[in-house]
């Protein structure tokens, strides 16, 4: 079982490798002590048989010392069931535990070179040519301290370690930096500024400096070398030099297309598993073994449970109280009625979820160290907007621009598989940056990414459709994608029968990006199809197939004439039923709002049981914009029912303070909504004063503010002219003056 000293460790070894306290193991002494610290470096030296990666020197070096280590450790093991005594000196005691941080630690940095792209080595050579030295420096200091006449070694393993410690003294590993290191630095430093000014780099160069100095001979590999450095830019957990490792993706990221054939490119068009993936696989399973525990056995650290479900979090979000949930446990137990924190028992101010994304990239890496799946809702969308800022480089843009020729290129030439990889990379390239979607786009790859939304190929399909979501964030390349002769009824052929659910969702998501500008939106609404399959994602789709849904539906709604196929497609009614939605309902009231304008949509949504309890629940726990959506849907809707629906709306208990809050403390649209509202119940209800308890009218129909509600000479008996138009009123207001 794998302890949260040892995860908080593997995360440190992830990013820098002797980052971090570490505590030997105070419950060991004597024999069990040096029998701990033989296992320890017995495993080590059998993980590393060979060491192959940059630092192959020092780890050798490394490796050397501990099997010297090793031998001392065997020899007190082994004469300890003989005469001598089962007992060490204090100060060897000392020695030993430290020994023990020290093995550990060099573990941990030969694992991490072990397991990291071969180019973040390059980058990173002289921190870790550091981090050998200190650990030979720790070395010399423990063997100098370390009571030799105590321990009562034999010649052999006495000559040995005093061996050692003289060869610690003598070597300097920061004084012998790695030279072939340095080499392949400058080379990077040469190629990125070739493409800093405008000019692509010779292939053979390339070839020489990836395939024969790196290793780095296949299509796969440098697409791990490109994923290990964009986790790195990611997560920043150093002092990363941002527009570097920028660069130094868009260049291994060119090389892969220029070097390598598309068509050698081994598997189907998916997401390959990393090399460094596979090391950390395998180090998960030497540190279970490590500590005396089957592979398949570990406990899940309490903090990465819901205190809900009790299960594995898969997207952690904080709650108003700051307590923190898994999304779907939280809305579930939201949606059954409860307005406090399960935790603390505190009262819910609102319904905000803001997502735990430190929490979140912990789970995420303890999945990856045990190989358990993990699929996270939202870690892509941090990640790409991360690797666009690194991007801002000259040299970056150039390298990329560069690629997407090529991808293009295959785009329209390649095979059937090529077309499918360069449609993958074309979709990663455009989440990177508003330059990369402009430049794609002006050479051409919509059209030929438009007739791959006919592939019969579900993946390709999926990677066709989600280019064109990400280049369409680019304004420009919005008109292309509309201009594009049949572009629009095969993103909305893919949204009704689209091979994967994820193609579905990014269809709904285009649709959703294109409408943004008023002119498409008659378009898109007109499209047979695309306004009802909307509907039918938002109420059978995945949460995220709901969310693109229903903002799709939301931007359609506000154009004047949609009403019609949003009333005839069913939409109206599934915006009513996804009222009951947390994660939709706010966007799903705003759409609302907009078309219970027409009398018939207004009836068709009245007619929906959830209604008017849903939008009153987003009155109640809503955002701000969402109770302001809420109030404006519920006002609409009262409007064009007449009296039988306003009689039922006003029963409702604790309408009126709902009402008075938002009045008072809402937003400007919000109070002004709320304030008709009040006017249409007045009018329809006559003197029900249970509708509004605590509201107080002024003559000019606004709200009094609080100064004003103290005063009850200023309000008791004041007749109010209400509006104008058909709620024109002018009778006696039913007011309650709050106590000071």
């Amino acid at each position: 079982m794998m302890s949260n000293l040892e995860f908080l460790s593997q995360r440190r070894r992830h990013y820098s490798p002797l980052a971090g306290a570490f505590f030997s193991p105070t419950d060991l002494s004597g024999v069990s002590l040096v029998q701990t610290l033989a296992s320890l470096s017995t495993d080590l030296i059998q993980s590393h048989p060979s060491p192959s990666h940059l630092h192959k020197k020092h780890a050798r070096s490394l490796l050397c010392k501990i099997k010297i280590l090793l031998s001392l450790f065997q020899y007190l093991t082994e004469s300890s069931s003989g005469f001598f005594p089962r007992w060490f000196p204090d100060s060897a005691t000392l020695c030993f535990r430290e020994l023990y941080i020290l093995i550990y630690r060099a573990k941990m940095l030969l694992d991490y070179c072990e397991n990291s792209a071969r180019l973040w080595l390059v980058l990173k050579s002289a921190q870790i040519s550091g981090n050998f030295c200190d650990l030979n420096q720790e070395l010399v200091t423990l063997l100098d301290v370390l009571p030799i006449e105590g321990l009562r070694l034999s010649a052999d393993v006495r000559d040995q370690v005093e061996l050692l410690r003289r060869n610690c003294g003598r070597l300097n590993p920061r004084l012998d930096p790695e030279k072939e290191a340095q080499e392949l630095r400058t080379m990077i430093f040469e190629f990125l500024d070739e493409f800093a000014k405008g000019e692509v780099p010779e292939t053979q160069k390339l070839r020489v400096f990836l395939v024969n100095r790196l290793g780095i001979s296949s299509g796969s590999a440098c697409r791990s070398e490109v994923e290990f450095l964009e986790e790195q830019i990611y997560n920043q957990e150093e002092d990363a030099d941002l527009p570097l490792l920028g660069g130094t993706v868009a260049l291994v990221r060119y090389s892969r297309f220029s070097l390598f054939s598309l068509d050698s490119f081994s598997g189907p068009p998916q997401m390959e598993t990393p090399s460094w993936g596979d090391g950390n696989k395998r180090l998960s399973r030497r540190m279970l073994s490590w500590s005396g525990s089957d592979s398949s056995s570990f406990s899940v650290p309490k903090d990465f449970c819901c205190p809900i479900s009790l299960d594995l979090m898969r997207d952690p979000v904080v709650v108003s109280t700051g307590q923190t949930y898994d999304r779907a446990s939280i809305i579930q137990w939201m949606d059954e009625g409860h307005s406090t924190c399960p935790n603390s028992g505190q009262l819910l101010s609102d319904s905000r979820l803001t997502p735990n994304r430190a929490l979140r990239s912990l789970i995420s890496l303890w999945c990856l160290v045990l190989g358990v799946p993990y699929d996270s809702g939202e870690v892509t969308d941090g990640l790409a907007e991360t690797i666009a800022a690194a991007c801002a480089s000259n040299a970056t843009i150039t390298a990329n621009m560069a690629t997407a020729r090529i991808l293009v290129c295959q785009l329209a030439d390649g095979s059937d598989e090529a077309k499918g990889i360069a449609a993958r990379e074309l979709r990663l390239l455009a989440k990177t940056g508003k330059p990369n979607r402009a430049y794609i786009a002006e050479l051409g790859a919509v059209p030929f990414l438009s007739a791959l939304l006919s592939s019969s190929d579900p993946v390709t399909q999926e990677n066709a459709v989600t280019a064109l979501l990400n280049l369409s964030i680019h304004d420009t390349n919005k008109k292309r994608i509309m201009e594009e002769e049949g572009c629009l009824s095969l993103i909305t052929e893919v949204l009704k029968h689209g091979w994967s659910i994820e193609g579905r969702e990014n269809a709904a998501a285009t649709l959703f990006s294109l409408s943004v500008v008023h002119d498409y939106k008659k378009r898109i609404f007109s499209e047979p199809g695309a306004v009802e399959s909307l509907a039918y994602l938002l109420k059978k789709g995945t949460p995220r197939g709901r969310k693109d849904a229903v903002m799709a539906l939301f931007n359609l709604s506000t154009h004047p004439e949609s009403w019609v196929e949003m009333l005839e497609s069913g939409a109206a009614v599934a915006l009513a039923h996804a009222l009951s939605n947390e994660s939709v309902s706010e966007e799903a009231a705003g759409a609302l709002a907009l078309i219970s304008k027409q009398p018939a949509v207004a009836h068709a949504v009245a007619g929906v049981e959830g209604t008017v309890p849903g939008l009153i629940k987003i009155m109640k726990r809503g955002s701000p914009k969402g109770k302001e959506n809420a109030v404006a849907a519920l006002q609409e809707i009262c409007r064009r029912c007449g009296p039988v629906l306003t009689h039922r709306v006003a029963r409702t208990p604790g309408l009126g303070g709902l009402v008075q809050g938002i009045v008072l403390t809402g937003t400007k649209r919000a109070r002004r909504k709320a304030t008709v509202l009040v006017k249409i119940m007045q009018r329809w209800c006559g003197d029900m004063t249970v509708v509004v308890p605590s509201m107080v009218m002024m003559e000019n129909s606004t709200v009094m503010d609080q100064s004003q509600l103290l005063d009850p000479s200023r309000v008791l008996g004041r007749t109010s002219s209400l509006g104008s138009g058909d709620l024109t009123m002018n009778q006696p207001v039913a007011i309650s003056v709050p106590v000071p």
